[in-house]
C-alpha cells in the first residue's frame, strides 16, 4: 500500500507545471504601415486552448480549441502576418469602436449638438469609421501568467477622433482560464459626453478555420424573443419584431442552413443571410448572461457566448467574397464563418426608444464577454 501511495505522488509530481496553470508569452508580429512594432501575446491553458491577441486593433488573431477527440484547431478567421490585416482587414477578430455597428446617415446629436461621422457603409457609418479601434495600435499594459493567463491593452482615442466627442480611454482585457473560457472585457471612460459601443468581431468556424467547411451545418440557439428589424440599408426601423414564425427564431437549437436562404423574409434579403440584432435585454445587465450557443456536429465543439450587453448581432459572413486569403491559404467565402457580437442596438444614438449608448464623464462603460467552450459526444 505504501508503494502505491509513493507511486501516485511521484506520478503527480511529474506532471508539467504548464499543464496546471495558464501561460502568457509575447512575440513580434511585424509592423504597422508606418513602421511601428506590433506584438502578439499568446495565452494558453492546460486543456489544449490557446489564444493569440495582437496589439494592433486588440485583435484576436487565433483561438485553438479541442474537439471531441482532444485535437485542438484554430476556430477563428484571420491572417498569419500583418500584411493581411493591413490590406484586407474585414474586421477579423477585431475590437470595433468607438461605436460598433451602424449609425444612420453618419450623424448623431448630444445635448443639441450634431456630430458628423464618415459614411463608410453605404449612406451610414459603421464600426467606428475609416480608422476605428480595429486599425489602431494599442499599448500592452499588463501580461499575466497563472491560474488565468491574461493580457490588458489600452488605447486613448483623441477628442474628435473619427468625429466622436471626448477623449476616450479604453481597455481590453483578454483572459483564458482552466475552464476553457476566454473572456474579453472592454471598459471606457470619457472627458466629454459621448457615445460608446465596443465589441469583438471575431469570425468563428467551430469545424476549424482550415476545414473548408461552411458554418451552415452549425446548430445555433439564441434566447431572444424579438429582433430589431432593419431597412434595406440595414438600419433598424425602430420596431421590435417577434421571432416566432420567422427564420430568426433560434429559441430552440436550429441548423443555420435550414432557413438562411428563405427569400420570403425581407430581413434575409436585406442582409443576404443573417445580419441582425437579437434582443436579449432592454438595457445593459450587471452580469453576463447567455447570448448564444453554437454547436458543430462534425467536431463536437460547442461555444457559448455570454455578455452583459442588451443585444447580440448575428452575422453569417454574407459579404465574404473569396478575395481574403486566410491563415491556411484558403479563400474565405460567404458562409465560411459566423460572428456573434454582444453590444447595444444599432443606431441607438438616433433612436432613444432602443436604449442609450451615452457615456458621461465620471461613468465607466463596460462590455464583459465570455466565450465558453466544451464538446459533445
Amino acid at each position: 500500500m505504501n508503494y502505491l501511495i509513493k507511486g501516485a505522488l511521484l506520478a503527480t509530481a511529474m506532471i508539467p507545471l504548464s499543464a496546471q496553470a495558464g501561460e502568457a508569452t509575447r512575440a513580434s508580429f511585424g509592423k504597422t504601415a508606418d513602421g511601428k512594432a506590433v506584438e502578439a501575446i499568446t495565452l494558453t491553458n492546460g486543456h489544449g486552448m490557446r489564444a493569440t491577441v495582437l496589439s494592433y486593433g486588440a485583435i484576436l488573431q487565433s483561438l485553438s480549441v479541442p474537439d471531441r477527440a482532444g485535437k485542438s484547431e484554430d476556430v477563428t478567421l484571420g491572417y498569419n502576418d500583418m500584411q493581411g490585416y493591413l490590406v484586407a482587414p474585414n474586421y477579423f477578430g477585431a475590437t470595433v469602436g468607438r461605436y460598433a455597428n451602424r449609425i444612420k446617415g453618419g450623424t448623431f446629436a448630444i445635448d443639441g449638438k450634431t456630430y458628423t461621422l464618415a459614411k463608410n457603409n453605404g449612406p451610414n457609418a459603421l464600426h467606428g469609421g475609416l480608422k476605428g479601434f480595429d486599425k489602431r495600435l494599442w499599448t500592452v499594459e499588463k501580461v499575466t501568467s497563472g491560474d488565468t493567463a491574461s493580457v490588458t491593452l489600452r488605447y486613448i482615442a483623441a477628442d474628435g477622433e473619427e468625429g466622436y466627442p471626448g477623449q476616450l480611454t479604453v481597455t481590453a482585457t483578454y483572459a483564458l482560464n482552466e475552464k476553457n473560457e476566454l473572456s474579453v472585457e472592454y471598459t471606457a471612460t470619457t472627458t466629454k459626453p459621448t457615445i460608446v459601443n465596443i465589441t469583438n468581431h471575431s469570425f468563428f468556424n467551430l469545424a476549424g478555420e482550415a476545414s473548408q467547411r461552411s458554418i451552415y451545418d452549425h446548430v445555433v440557439t439564441i434566447p431572444a424573443e424579438t429582433t430589431t428589424p432593419v431597412d434595406k440599408t440595414l438600419i433598424p426601423t425602430g420596431q421590435l419584431r417577434p421571432v416566432e414564425g420567422t427564420p430568426f427564431d433560434f429559441r430552440k437549437p436550429t441548423v443555420i442552413g435550414s432557413r438562411i436562404r428563405d427569400g420570403r423574409d425581407p430581413q434575409i434579403v436585406f442582409g443576404q443571410g443573417y445580419d441582425e440584432n437579437f434582443v436579449i435585454a432592454k438595457a445593459p445587465l450587471a452580469q453576463p448572461v447567455l447570448h448564444a450557443r453554437v454547436e458543430d456536429p462534425s467536431s463536437g465543439r460547442v461555444m457559448e457566448i455570454l455578455s452583459n450587453q442588451p443585444g447580440v448581432q448575428f452575422y453569417t459572413g454574407n459579404f465574404l467574397d473569396g478575395t481574403a486569403i486566410g491563415k491556411s491559404n484558403h479563400a474565405y467565402r460567404q458562409g465560411d464563418a459566423l460572428a456573434l457580437e454582444p453590444q447595444v442596438f444599432p443606431d441607438t444614438p438616433n433612436q432613444p426608444a432602443l436604449g442609450s449608448a451615452r457615456l458621461n464623464p465620471g461613468q465607466t462603460y463596460r462590455n464583459a464577454i465570455v466565450y465558453r467552450f466544451s464538446t459533445t459526444n
